[in-house]
């Protein structure tokens, strides 16, 4: 029996009881009032229910580290209420977890709408590294450039007291709930997943976002098989906040005319195995595509090949672009050194239980100092701060390097890590 607790999500209901429920999905760092102008003319026709991400708006701090765990706390939060069946409208984050609906419970989805939404959300470094500044500077930094990255410029500059809501909104946020949100990012890629999507979408997108752009929009419509794509004019990421009227019309319309029924309308009660939310440690869904493999008979006496386990793993802890980099440069030469690395430092030792990633990052960092490995010291001395330590514990293990293992080589290695912890921490401009 699992002990696992699923924290349910903080919400709130506004239209008629007996209306059908349309579920409204936040961006990160954002709260649910993010929709507050669509509420009014949604609540007409649906029973509107909104929740607050993790930590954030005031919510308790239970952090969640992966889409799908934020999913499952969704639908056990909707279970607790006795909602069954419903339509969904999720925003950047918040559209994440309606695809990954779409994808792990589309017998429950009515209708889906994806607003500033992408099959996957810049890169694993990019989201990392914004939790790296979080860890070191707490969230000031992102608050302040957040309408930067959610506004056209004359909104901010028309829209001040929105402009301050924005910031106010982020700098409110729990730091373990942002940086959590923001591995979740890291690690979500749906792109060959999509057209197992199988409900109508409407895909929403302002026509000057830079973070999600029409770009994305237009990936998610071409995989989708069932998706319409709207770009509203005048509008960056966070679109129901600047455009709400034309946000709000294309909602109403989308879900007015593409509410789709269910696949048993003589059902009033989803059996309960497929009502019950799947806790981000256990094992997920199989994928349609995968189901004949999987069920190819085990073969226990053989060994996995760690190969696969160790690109992951390897590209989580030293980033995309190093990796990506270092078997671009491989040929026939290096390759197998290549292979080798991969395999059995980052699919064997790496991967062993025994250790978390903070802890082998601090013996790491001990070892390469010692050797006078400086190269290997910078690389590790980022995936270091990847992995959750902070630069003031970083300066302790080389503290401590300083006195076991000699003053000469923790100097060089205080040189370097000075360098990558300034670079790494410093908010872009």
């Amino acid at each position: 029996m699992s002990t696992t607790t699923i924290h349910p999500l903080e919400h709130s209901f506004d239209g008629p009881e007996g209306a059908p429920v349309l579920v409204l999905g936040p961006s990160l760092g954002t709260t649910r009032h993010m929709w507050d102008r669509q509420v009014p003319e949604l609540a007409k026709q649906w029973r509107v229910f909104r929740f607050d991400l993790p930590g954030h708006g005031g919510a308790p701090a239970h952090p969640a580290g992966s889409v799908a765990e934020l999913t499952g706390r969704l639908l056990a939060t909707l279970d607790s209420l006795g909602v069954q069946r419903f339509g969904y409208a999720g925003c950047a984050l918040g559209g994440a977890v309606g695809i990954e609906l779409a994808l792990r419970t589309p017998e429950r989805l009515a209708s889906l709408a994806l607003v500033a939404a992408s099959p996957r959300f810049g890169t694993a470094d990019e989201f990392r590294q914004r939790g790296v500044i979080v860890r070191t500077n707490g969230l000031d930094p992102i608050a302040r450039s957040a309408p930067d990255r959610w506004f056209t410029g004359g909104f901010a500059a028309a829209q001040p007291a929105i402009t301050e809501w924005a910031v106010q909104m982020v700098r409110t946020t729990d730091p373990g709930c942002y940086i959590a949100a923001c591995e979740a990012l890291a690690a979500f890629d749906v792109r060959s997943e999509l057209g197992r999507v199988g409900v109508p979408t409407l895909v929403l997108v302002g026509s000057d976002d830079q973070v999600t752009g029409p770009a994305e929009a237009r990936t998610l419509v071409a995989g989708i098989p069932d998706a319409r794509l709207a770009v509203v004019p005048g509008a960056s990421h966070l679109v129901p906040v600047e455009q709400p009227a034309a946000v709000t019309d294309l909602l109403v319309h989308h879900f007015s005319t593409a509410w789709q029924q269910p696949y048993d309308t003589g059902q009033t009660v989803l059996p309960t195995a497929s009502v019950v939310p799947v806790p981000a440690a256990a094992a997920q869904p199989v994928p349609v595509a995968e189901i004949a493999p999987a069920a190819v008979p085990a073969q226990p006496a053989a060994r996995p090949d760690r190969y696969e386990t160790g690109l992951r793993i390897r590209r989580e802890v030293l980033g995309d672009a190093h990796v990506d980099g270092e078997l671009a440069r491989s040929d026939g030469f290096s390759g197998e050194f290549q292979e080798f690395v991969t395999r059995y430092t980052w699919g064997e030792i790496w991967d062993r239980p025994g250790l978390d990633r903070r802890t082998r990052s601090c013996v790491a960092l001990t070892a390469l100092a010692v050797g006078g490995h400086l190269e290997e010291l910078a690389l590790h001395t980022r995936a270091a701060l990847r992995n959750g330590l902070t630069p003031d514990e970083i300066k302790e293990v080389l503290l401590q390097a300083a006195v076991y293992c000699g003053a000469p080589a923790a100097n060089s290695a205080f040189r370097v890590a000075r360098q990558v912890i300034q670079e790494e921490t410093t908010p872009a401009e």
